[in-house]
């Protein structure tokens, strides 16, 4: 109980720096807290019921680390996307 209250705290901290973050980068990262944060709640209803929902913390996991590689995708020179695909 402890636990999930604490993450709890820790989601609505993340949540607030994602509405009110100074930078881009800063709600990116408080966004990617909110996605682990996430998987350790799903994780915790899991293990406190069935674990049949370890699943659905997998594919959060996952689209965390998508929505990571995507705001580097989208932060580079002039929007570009990759610098390494740019013709030398």
């Amino acid at each position: 109980m402890i636990v999930a209250t604490a993450l709890l705290l820790t989601l609505a901290g993340a949540l607030w720096r994602v509405w009110t973050g100074p930078g881009r980068a800063d709600r990116m990262m408080a966004a990617q807290l909110v996605g682990t944060g996430g998987v350790a709640v799903v994780l915790l209803l899991a293990a406190a019921t069935d674990w049949a929902m370890i699943d659905v913390a997998l594919v959060l996991a996952l689209l965390a680390a998508f929505a990571a590689v995507a705001f580097v995708k989208a932060e580079t020179p002039q929007g570009r996307g990759d610098p390494e695909d740019d013709d030398a």
